[in-house]
C-alpha cells in the first residue's frame, strides 16, 4: 500500500504542478488584477458563500462511496443510478436554501445573478467529485489524476485567450470568468461520465425514496463532518464582506492571501484523496497504518512548515510577483494564513485517518467546537481589523483543531514519536528560520534557491527518508 501511495502521489503532484499553478496565478490572479478590488471581493465572498450549503449537494455521499467501494468493489455499479437521481433532488434543495439565505443577508440583483451561476458550478463540481469517488474507491488513481486537473487545463485555454490575446477590446468582466468556469466544469463532467459509464454501464435514473433515505442515514455522519469543516474554513470571507465597513475591499485583500493558501491546499489535498481509500482498505484488512501515516505526515507537515516560514519572511516579494495593487494591505493576512496552513495539513493527515477509521462522533464534535471558536474570534476582530482579523481566526481555529486531532490519534491508536524525530523536526525548523532571516528573496532565482535548499534540507533531517522511499518502491504491491 505504501508503494501505491508513493507512486500515485508522484503522478498526481506532477500533473497538478504542470496545470494548477498556471490556472491559479496565470488566470485567477490575472482576473483579480484586471477587475476592481471591490468587484473581485464580492465574487470571492459569493464564491465562499456557495460553499456554505454545499453539503446539501452531497450529504457525505462521496466519502461514503469512496470508503464503501474501496472496501467492497463489487458494490460499485449498484449505487450509481439511484444516487444520481437523488442528487438532482438535492440540487433543488441546495438552490432553495442558498438563495433564501442570500436574500436574508441582503444580496440582490447583480449579486444574485452571479450567485446563480456559482450555485450551478457547485452542482457540477459535486457530480465530478462523485465520479472521482468511484475512481478513488476502485484505486484508479491515474484516471482520477487526469480528471482532477482537466477543468483547470480547460480554464487556462479558454480564459487565457480572453486575458492574453487581443480578441476583444472590452475590459475583462468577472461574469466572463464565472461563465468560462461553468463551461470547463461541464466538459470535465462529460468526460468523467463517459469513463464511469464505460466501466459500470449507463445508469437508468430512477428515484427511490427508501434508498435515498438509507443513503442519508448511512452517510449523514460524513455529511455533518464536511458541513462543519466548510463552515469554519469558508465563513471568514463572507463575514468580512458583510460586517466590516469596507467589506468588499477587505475581502479582496483577504482573497489575495487566501489564493496562495488555497493553491498549496490543493496540492495537500492530493494526500487526502490518496490516503482516505488506502487507509479505509487497510483498516478493513487490519493492516498496520503507522508506517504509511509516518511517511505521509513527515512529507506533508514538514513541507507545510517549510512553506509557512518561507512565505512569512518573503511575503511582500511573493505577493508582488502575482499582484500589482494592495500588496501592503494583503501581506499580514497572507502571513497569518500561511501559518494556518500547517494546521490544515495536519488535519489532512490525521483527520483523514480518523475519518477512515470511523471516528466521526469525535471529528464532528471537534468541528462544532471549531465553528464556535472561529465565529467568536471573527465577530470580535473583523469590525476593527478586517482581513487581518479573519486570518487570525483561521490560524487559531486550525491550530486548535489539528492539535486536538493529533493528540487523539496518539492516544487512541497508541502512536509514538521518538525524541530523535522531534529533535530532527525542531532542528529543521530552526535551520529554515535562520536561512530565511539572513537570505531574503529579491529575485525569482533567489526565491527558488531558498526553496530548493529548504527541500534538500528535509533529507538529512529525515523528513524525506530516501532509504525508506527506495524500500517502498522496491516492494511488491
Amino acid at each position: 500500500m505504501q508503494k501505491k501511495f508513493i507512486s500515485n502521489l508522484a503522478l498526481m503532484v506532477l500533473l497538478n504542478l504542470l496545470v494548477k499553478p498556471i490556472a491559479i496565478f496565470g488566470i485567477d490572479a490575472a482576473v483579480q488584477n484586471r477587475v476592481a478590488t471591490e468587484e473581485y471581493g464580492i465574487y470571492f465572498s459569493l464564491l465562499n458563500f456557495s460553499f456554505l450549503f454545499n453539503i446539501l449537494l452531497d450529504l457525505g455521499i462521496n466519502n461514503f462511496t469512496t470508503k464503501s467501494v474501496a472496501q467492497a468493489p463489487s458494490v460499485a455499479s449498484s449505487y450509481l443510478s439511484k444516487v444520481l437521481s437523488f442528487r438532482f433532488f438535492l440540487f433543488i434543495l441546495y438552490g432553495i436554501v442558498s438563495i433564501t439565505a442570500a436574500y436574508a443577508l441582503g444580496w440582490n440583483g447583480y449579486e444574485m445573478y452571479l450567485l446563480s451561476f456559482l450555485l450551478l458550478n457547485q452542482f457540477i463540481i459535486t457530480l465530478i467529485a462523485y465520479a472521482r469517488s468511484y475512481f478513488g474507491g476502485l484505486l484508479l488513481f491515474k484516471t482520477d489524476a487526469i480528471i482532477s486537473i482537466l477543468d483547470r487545463f480547460l480554464l487556462i485555454l479558454f480564459c487565457g485567450v480572453l486575458i492574453y490575446t487581443p480578441i476583444t477590446e472590452t475590459p475583462f468582466k468577472i461574469e466572463w470568468f464565472i461563465w468560462i468556469q461553468t463551461l470547463c466544469y461541464g466538459i470535465t463532467l462529460a468526460v468523467a461520465s463517459v469513463i464511469i459509464f464505460t466501466k459500470l454501464g449507463v445508469p437508468k435514473l430512477k428515484f427511490d425514496s427508501k434508498y435515498s433515505y438509507d443513503i442519508i442515514k448511512k452517510s449523514f455522519p460524513y455529511a455533518l463532518l464536511i458541513f462543519l469543516m466548510i463552515i469554519y474554513t469558508r465563513l471568514d470571507s463572507v463575514m468580512v464582506e458583510r460586517i466590516h465597513e469596507n467589506g468588499k475591499a477587505e475581502t479582496g485583500y483577504y482573497a489575495k492571501g487566501f489564493r496562495l493558501l488555497n493553491a498549496f491546499f490543493m496540492f495537500a489535498m492530493i494526500f487526502s484523496n490518496l490516503l482516505f481509500p488506502i487507509f479505509s482498505k487497510m483498516f478493513k484488512e487490519k493492516e498496520n497504518v503507522a508506517p504509511l501515516l509516518t511517511t505521509a505526515s513527515k512529507l506533508l507537515i514538514g513541507g507545510s512548515i517549510m512553506i509557512a516560514i518561507i512565505s512569512f519572511f518573503n511575503s511582500e516579494y511573493i505577493l508582488s510577483l502575482i499582484y500589482t495593487e494592495d500588496i501592503f494591505e494583503s501581506t499580514l493576512p497572507f502571513q497569518l494564513l500561511m501559518f494556518g496552513f500547517i494546521g490544515m495539513c495536519s488535519t489532512i493527515v490525521f483527520g483523514t485517518l480518523l475519518t477512515a477509521r470511523g471516528d466521526l462522533l469525535f471529528l464532528n464534535s471537534l468541528s462544532a467546537i471549531g465553528i464556535g471558536i472561529n465565529i467568536t474570534i471573527n465577530w470580535i476582530l473583523i469590525p476593527n481589523y478586517g482581513a487581518t482579523g479573519a486570518a487570525v481566526a483561521t490560524l487559531i481555529t486550525q491550530s486548535i483543531v489539528s492539535l486536538t486531532q493529533f493528540i487523539y490519534c496518539i492516544r487512541m491508536l497508541k502512536l509514538s514519536f521518538t525524541p530523535t524525530a522531534v529533535l530532527q523536526l525542531g532542528a529543521y525548523v530552526a535551520l529554515i528560520c535562520l536561512l530565511c532571516f539572513y537570505l531574503r528573496a529579491e529575485s525569482v532565482a533567489v526565491l527558488l534557491g531558498i526553496i530548493g535548499a529548504a527541500v534538500f534540507a528535509m533529507i538529512p533531517f529525515k523528513l524525506i527518508d530516501i532509504k525508506h522511499l527506495r524500500l517502498i518502491v522496491k516492494q511488491e504491491e
